[in-house]
């Protein structure tokens, strides 16, 4: 399985350690060519505004839509929940509009208010640790969102179909459970396309 993390702005090179040893193939995704050869797309955190303005840049939000329609898996962290919120709070445009939930920006607070946590997860096993760094909120979720995690009573992981979000960074840690899930969405969505 190749997996793509984009490369516009944000934690790239962590999320590529933390896939590689979930055990996948990877590659930093500079150019919309690139998704061709993808099963998977993380699309990392940072700044949601400024990865939205360079993905309008660089033809990605078409692309990445085009992507998802294939059915092939998305897992946007922290900036990248935002990109693939239809509702920002605040913002009267969302950016991909794939997933059906509001998302409030740096709801935890700012940089000097990051934290960290363990988080029972749906669908896991072991207790997954969690950064949170000007992390976004999910406020409320709609048609075929599921729930996988909360952090206070507030959503901070959530799945929809193929499609995988969370507020915080999962790759700043050694855990990298969570992209092993997000790796068996890539398998199953990939066996679901084989069986057609």
């Amino acid at each position: 399985m190749k997996i793509g993390v984009l490369a516009l702005q944000g934690a790239v090179a962590e999320h590529l350690r933390s896939l590689e040893l979930a055990g996948a193939e990877t590659v930093a995704v500079k150019r919309v060519e690139q998704l061709e050869e993808l099963d998977g797309l993380v699309i990392p955190g940072g700044e949601s505004t400024t990865i939205g303005k360079l993905m309008r840049k660089y033809g990605f939000m078409e692309a990445v839509k085009e992507f998802s329609d294939q059915g092939k898996p998305l897992f946007g962290t922290c900036a990248g929940l935002i990109v693939l919120a239809d509702r920002i709070d605040g913002q009267d445009e969302a950016h991909l509009s794939l997933m059906n939930m509001t998302v409030s920006r740096n709801a935890f607070g700012r940089q000097r208010e990051s934290f960290e946590a363990d988080l029972d997860v749906k669908g896991m096993s072991e207790p997954l640790r969690a950064v949170f760094i000007r992390a976004p909120l999910i406020k409320e979720v709609r048609d075929g969102v599921e729930v996988l995690s909360e952090y206070k009573g507030e959503i901070v992981t959530a799945r929809q179909g193929h499609l995988l979000a969370c507020s915080f960074h999962p790759e700043l840690t050694d855990d990298y459970s969570l992209h092993a899930y997000f790796l068996e969405m890539v398998r199953e969505a990939a066996a679901a396309k084989a069986s057609f």
